[in-house]
């Protein structure tokens, strides 16, 4: 069943009749809006102030005094935001995956935990298998497995299956046995779907850009999934250009400008709505022609109506080429045509909807709120829809940086060192201001001393005409001292305190100036671990309230327009974000660490040794898959080493054909005692050596049945 398919059994949509007819559905649009866009005037204020501080640029707030001549601005913030958002994709990318896994849920329901066969007797085994098995090894059954369905799965051992006519409960502990996670292969594909799908959305791309205004702003938005057109590229004969359409879902990015939030919520959780504001251009508008239940009669109407868009007030300071400009200055001049389009997603009420002429599915007939996704543009309703995801969601996901209890916004961390910037510049200011008045000399000019008239600008080679017989100097210098470095000592005990308000350290991101346990290996790593500790936080934020929700609205989409038996099971969405992050150096040293604790032949049966090895590569930023042999080709490539140690041993020169000059004794190998005769054997160095025997030690006899061993006489 497509996208489509449902969406016209659960709407229709609007009619071409007279604008009147839709003004209640767009008053009420433009009423949620208007109301989010004046709740949001301080946060406006709290974003604008971080990204003048990020580029290094002064507000209209900031007065300089007559005396203050410099303007410089240390661009401290912009390092750290660049430190910060540097080491949050490192982590959420460092296995070149979007972050997100689908596993079987820890105990699914109705589907037994591990399950196998055995194909042979215990006494016919020439293999060793894996009683657990890995992912991705194609041995594992999904939910409901029967034999027939285990048995088409197994390829060359379908034969020797078939006359297998059980499949018992629980991991297979014979040398034939083939054990089976139930769920795996469900969990698998699904995740592949899904890998494939954000990949198709360029979603990395768009994460990176969810990141930055997260560590900038103090909130990252994602959007989807949506379903869209996407146009692929082919060629028929004669070179012809013949494109696949393919409707396809899709993520996407949303600037948190653009992105306005019922005010009484704190969360996504809770809110009731989301209205989000678009700035077209003429051919833009035009395109939404091609998606699904777009009026085309509606998007003529608004672009006939004309340009609409107008700019905010915190525009203007985002536009370069408009800043600076004094207040009033702005881009509105523009030759392309732009217009504003709000699109709603949340609750209305049914009264309005029917109005709106909004055809009511007979299942929603009772329900006095009813989700719609409405666009407006111009007084015209563009698109008018039931909100077609089962169950009913906000398709919106927003991260915090810092959480902020009390808002919907988080705290970024240009924020948090704010003051501290402020008073980095403030001190640098002074520094450079008194390096220049203490680098010059200050001119005090006794005019009585001169003839009047002259030109009192002081050059070198300057000429002064005194008056005749008048005493004393004329003109003076004076000298101001130089404070700067008490100023820098001040800037540097600022940029400390930023450290501190952030929680990011200058050394963590390469910065020098360390001392004491961390000029020392192992005092530099402690330092590491601990600035780490707020970047974990926010990579935990994403887990939570971004990635998570984002899987698992990817999984819902999939199931309900895209629904496939082979992916239908108890599974789960994990967020890789935390993974991650866990997988470093420290880990991968614990992990050898316990590898050499598992090598005990007493602990080794209780070690998963192709987990292990798969983990190691992992936290190494391996290829998992490249440079790990699954059990069978460990077994296999076990085999060959062991054939090739005999070889080796079989090709070494025996004791008897040694190299005399080998000091080592034949063979290179070390002397030992051998076999340590007794007093009264033939062979002790007390006794004389009897006629024929020799004194070497000789070899032992087996022992006759049921006797003791026996010496040779």
């Amino acid at each position: 069943m497509s996208y489509e398919e449902t969406e016209d059994g659960l709407t229709s949509a609007l009619t071409d009749k007279k604008d009147e007819e839709n003004y209640d559905v767009v008053d009420f649009v433009r009423r949620r809006y208007s109301r989010a866009k004046s709740a949001r005037y301080n946060d406006e204020s709290r974003w604008l102030q971080a990204y003048r501080n990020y580029r290094g640029l002064y507000g209209p707030d900031v007065q300089f005094t007559e005396s203050e001549k410099s303007r410089v601005f240390i661009k401290v913030t912009k390092t750290k935001v660049l430190a910060a958002y540097g080491q949050l994709c490192d982590v959420l990318f460092s296995q070149n995956k979007f972050p997100i896994g689908i596993e079987p849920t820890t105990l699914p329901e109705g589907v037994v935990d591990t399950a196998h066969i055995d194909p042979k007797e215990p006494e016919e085994a020439t293999s060793v298998q894996d009683p657990y098995g890995y992912a991705g090894d194609d041995k594992q059954v999904g939910p409901g497995a029967t034999t027939d369905s285990l048995i088409n799965m197994l390829g060359p051992l379908e034969e020797e299956l078939k006359g297998i006519e059980k499949l018992k409960e629980g991991p297979g502990l014979t040398q034939t046995a083939i054990t089976f996670h139930p769920a795996m292969v469900a969990a698998k594909k699904m995740e592949k779907k899904i890998r494939d799908q954000l990949e198709e959305s360029a979603a990395t791309k768009h994460l990176r850009f969810s990141a930055f205004e997260c560590v900038l702003l103090g909130t990252g938005i994602m959007k989807g999934p949506f379903a869209v057109d996407k146009e692929y590229a082919r060629w028929a004969k004669g070179g012809k250009y013949d494109p696949v359409v393919k409707t396809t879902p899709k993520v996407e990015h949303v600037s948190v400008w653009n992105y306005y939030p019922d005010p009484d919520a704190n969360s996504m959780d809770d809110a009731t709505y989301i209205v989000e504001r678009h700035r077209m251009s003429r051919p833009q508008l035009r395109e939404l022609k091609k998606r699904p239940f777009f009026i085309a009669a509606s998007i003529e109407g608004a672009i006939d109506y004309g340009e609409s868009y107008t700019r905010e007030w915190w525009e203007d300071d985002l536009d370069d080429d408009a800043y600076g400009g004094g207040e009033g200055s702005n881009t509105q001049g523009s030759d392309v045509e732009r217009f504003e389009v709000l699109e709603f997603w949340g609750t209305i009420d049914r009264e309005t909807a029917e109005e709106a002429n909004l055809d009511i599915p007979k299942s929603l007939k009772t329900s006095d709120e009813l989700q719609i996704n409405c666009w407006v543009c111009n007084e015209h309703v563009l698109r008018l829809v039931i909100n077609p995801f089962t169950p009913k969601r906000i398709p919106y996901f927003s991260c915090p940086y810092e959480i902020n209890p009390y808002s919907f916004f988080g705290v970024g961390l240009a924020e948090n060192m704010d003051d501290t910037q402020t008073l980095m510049n403030g001190f640098m200011r002074m520094a450079v201001d008194n390096a220049v008045l203490s680098g010059n000399l200050l001119i005090e000019v006794d005019e009585s001393n001169l003839v009047p008239g002259q030109d009192l600008t002081v050059y070198p080679g300057k000429i002064f005409r005194r008056q005749g017989g008048a005493p004393g100097q004329a003109i003076f210098g004076t000298k101001f001292p130089n404070v700067s470095n008490e100023n820098m000592q001040l800037f540097d005990k600022a940029r400390q305190l930023s450290d501190e308000s952030t929680g990011l350290p200058s050394f963590s991101y390469g910065q020098t100036g360390v001392s004491g346990t961390g000029r020392t290996a192992s005092g530099i790593s402690m330092l590491m671990g601990a600035a780490a500790g707020s970047i974990r936080t926010v990579v935990k934020n994403f887990d939570d309230y971004l990635l998570r929700p984002l899987g698992e609205s990817l999984y819902a989409f999939n199931m309900q327009f895209d629904y496939d038996e082979e992916t239908d099971g108890a599974l789960e969405v994990k967020a890789r974000g935390t993974e991650s992050f866990m997988k470093s150096e420290v880990r991968s040293q614990r992990l050898l660490t316990f590898l050499q604790v598992a090598s005990n032949p007493v602990l080794a049966p209780f070690a998963k040794f192709p987990y292990i090895m798969r983990e190691i590569a992992t936290t190494m930023d391996l290829d998992v898959d490249k440079i790990t042999n699954n059990p069978e080709e460990a077994m296999r490539q076990a085999i060959l080493m062991q054939q090739m140690q005999q070889q080796v041993a079989e090709s070494q020169p025996s004791a008897a054909g040694a190299n005399p000059m080998d000091q080592q004794g034949g063979g290179g190998s070390t002397i030992g005692t051998g076999a340590v005769p007794t007093p009264g054997e033939p062979s002790f160095s007390g006794a004389p050596p009897q006629q024929g025997v020799s004194n070497a030690p000789q070899p032992r006899q087996a022992p006759p049945a049921g006797g003791q061993p026996t010496r040779l006489q």
